[in-house]
């Protein structure tokens, strides 16, 4: 084997083990090298495999964990207690995707932006309708001015919870920043049907008027 192991990276794409260098993606058995589209970490698919095997009693501790955790993550005195009993719950069950998600939360209100959409890919990777990740992962692809991404992320939440009110709010400001105002005004009138009183319900009618 002419390259160390140490410049080598083992990864899947569900259908065949592949092996990644700085040289590009190729088979190992034959060298062959293949095309590098949709293939994850080896590691993901191992996850989705083994989900179920975490054990009844890890589980509950995890979910007890995640419970105390959620009641401390939104006071800054707090977030840091937080953030231990999130990464505590992940040693009993790593395959919980909503702790993926409140701890990047955590680290998006820090600033860690980087950290935090990774954190919320990890948790669509193990549970991929979860509105929330989908959700946060739009909000953040809103504000860096990917419109396109955002409106696929709110659509995924939305798909999952059709009640969702702020994913339409913000699909309906995805769509503006895309130009696509028609499909604007038809998620403005889906939010306010479901709001239909308070101050962001009285935004989403000024934009109607335009």
């Amino acid at each position: 084997m002419v390259r160390p192991l140490s410049e080598l990276r083992i990864a899947s794409d569900g259908k065949q083990v592949v092996v990644r260098s700085e040289h590009g993606t190729f088979e190992p058995l034959t060298g062959q090298m293949v095309m590098d589209f949709e293939v994850r970490q080896l590691h993901d698919d191992v996850v989705r495999v083994l989900r179920p095997s975490a054990g009844r009693d890890r589980a509950r501790i995890a979910y007890e964990l995640y419970l105390e955790a959620s009641q401390l993550d939104e006071d800054p005195e707090t977030m840091d207690q937080a953030e231990q009993l999130y990464r505590r719950a992940l040693k009993y069950d790593p395959w919980l995707a909503i702790v993926y998600t409140n701890l990047g939360n955590i680290r998006f209100r820090r600033g860690d932006g980087e950290q935090a959409e990774k954190l919320y890919r990890s948790a669509l990777d193990i549970e991929a309708s979860q509105p929330e990740a989908q959700y946060n992962l739009g909000y953040m692809m809103l504000h860096r001015g990917r419109p396109e991404d955002a409106i696929d992320h709110f659509r995924g939440a939305i798909g999952s919870d059709p009640r969702f009110a702020d994913a339409y709010f913000n699909l309906a400001m995805a769509f503006e920043q895309a130009g696509k105002r028609d499909a604007a005004r038809e998620s403005w009138q889906h939010y306010l049907d479901l709001e239909p009183t308070g101050t962001w319900a009285e935004i989403a009618r000024q934009h109607l008027k335009r």
